[in-house]
């Protein structure tokens, strides 16, 4: 990319699967594939003239206009956000004859360090441009980024005074009524602050737009909350009682339920809604595999990831799909299926021959020499699940370090002894 586009729209981050990252309170609301970016020639003095950007996905958030290129981690091209606070004007599509011989196009103004240009964007792939035109403008109208703004900072006009910091009024406030300060005017507080709140629940479910209007709220309130909860757990872990760990704990679970992410949907992204679903699964595993030891099992994956969405939840066959479509991109994790059935996600770094060494670790101990290892045994050294243990075992099994011996009471697993005889020779 040049030096000229570089300057004028600002670089967007991607993680290691590609997909954006997204700011604070941002919502992704619509996504389009093969877009080319180009400029609109003009002779204007101020005006900005940069290389046209091809075959991109464009991304559309309550904060910005990104273009991505294609394949992240191969194309020379790097990726791009446009502040729709920049965008001055949009301009309305002309349905002709001439148009529907060509390519749809959307154009619309910017406006940065005084300088401008006329942005257009070229839809080659298939998408609904009516309906990405229409969440364009709605996004654009909406402002959300000054919301955000101006919710960040903090207003201490809803706090209650102390009675030591009432100022000239005495008892009495500015409109002459008889002011509440001790327990009374907390009460009193707390009653108003319960009122704003209801007539603010009853504001936001009157109806489903009035839902859409309140969502861009609800999602900066719970992402404020989280941000407080995590700064508060790391400060006051040591001087907390159990009564404030455990309705933090219960908070944090009310948190996770709401789905604060912004979702992949097939609303929003349409025919790349299973490639873009496998990019966002490959970043959100990352955290749980590292507390899983590297590998986890799909349904403990596909109830976290539902649990993390809300209400955006996805089939087993949407996420099986999901997971199939790693082959296809340069991420770290990987679909593996075991000898049995069952199927895991593991990290590609994952090593089993470091997890057979510790598996001959254990089974080499004198007290496992006499009554063998179970699948619990293997777990609690290897810190992961039973079942996922128990597939260790029979894995290693199978590479001959181990033997099995079944009974009543389940499977015990001894050290092979014998390595060197070939199970599948039947004639040794």
């Amino acid at each position: 990319m040049s030096t000229a586009t570089t300057s004028f729209f600002e670089p967007a981050s991607v993680t290691s699967s590609g997909r954006p990252v997204l700011h604070q309170a941002e919502v992704e609301c619509h996504l389009l594939s093969s877009v080319d970016l180009e400029p609109e020639p003009t002779t204007t003095a101020n005006s900005l003239d940069f290389p046209a950007l091809k075959s991109g996905l464009v991304i559309l958030t309550t904060y910005r206009l990104l273009w991505l290129p294609s394949n992240v981690t191969t194309d020379n091209s790097n990726p791009i956000a446009i502040p729709l606070s920049s965008v001055t004007h949009i301009f309305s599509t002309k349905k002709s004859i001439k148009s529907m011989f060509h390519s749809p196009r959307i154009r619309f103004q910017v406006s940065i360090h005084s300088r401008s240009v006329v942005v257009t964007l070229v839809i080659r792939g298939k998408g609904d441009i009516d309906v990405f035109l229409t969440k364009f403008w709605d996004c654009w109208r909406g402002r959300a980024w000054e919301i955000g703004k101006d919710s960040g900072g903090g207003s201490s006009s809803g706090s209650v005074p102390a009675s030591g910091s009432v100022s000239g009024g005495g008892l009495y406030s500015s409109d002459g009524s008889v002011r509440l300060v001790g327990v009374s005017g907390i009460l009193r507080k707390e009653q108003e602050m319960w009122e704003s709140t209801d007539k603010s629940l009853q504001e936001a479910f009157h109806d489903l737009n009035a839902l859409m209007r309140k969502a861009k709220e609800m999602v900066i309130l719970a992402e404020k909350m989280r941000q407080k909860l995590l700064s508060g757990s790391s400060s006051q872990s040591s001087s907390g009682n159990d009564e404030e760990m455990g309705s933090k704990e219960e908070m944090q679970d009310w948190l996770l339920s709401v789905g604060i992410v912004s979702p992949v949907t097939k609303e929003s992204a349409g025919a790349m809604y299973h490639q873009q679903l496998s990019r966002q699964l490959a970043d959100f595993v990352r955290i749980p595999l590292e507390k899983a030891g590297g590998m986890i099992n799909l349904i403990d994956i596909y109830c976290l990831f539902n649990r993390a969405r809300g209400t955006e939840l996805i089939s087993p066959e949407d996420l099986l799909q999901a997971c199939s479509l790693w082959e296809k991109f340069d991420v770290p994790v990987m679909l593996r299926k075991f000898d049995s059935g069952v199927k895991v996600i593991q990290n590609k770094s994952h090593s089993d021959e470091e997890v057979f060494a510790r598996i001959k670790n254990l089974v080499s101990k004198p007290e496992a020499l006499r009554s063998g290892i179970t699948a619990s045994d293997a777990a609690m050294t290897l810190g992961i699940a039973p079942a996922m243990a128990k597939e260790h075992l029979l894995t290693a099994e199978s590479k001959g370090l181990l033997c099995r011996d079944i009974s009543p009471d389940g499977f015990r697993f001894f050290i092979n002894l014998f390595p060197e005889i070939n199970s599948d020779d039947i004639h040794l």
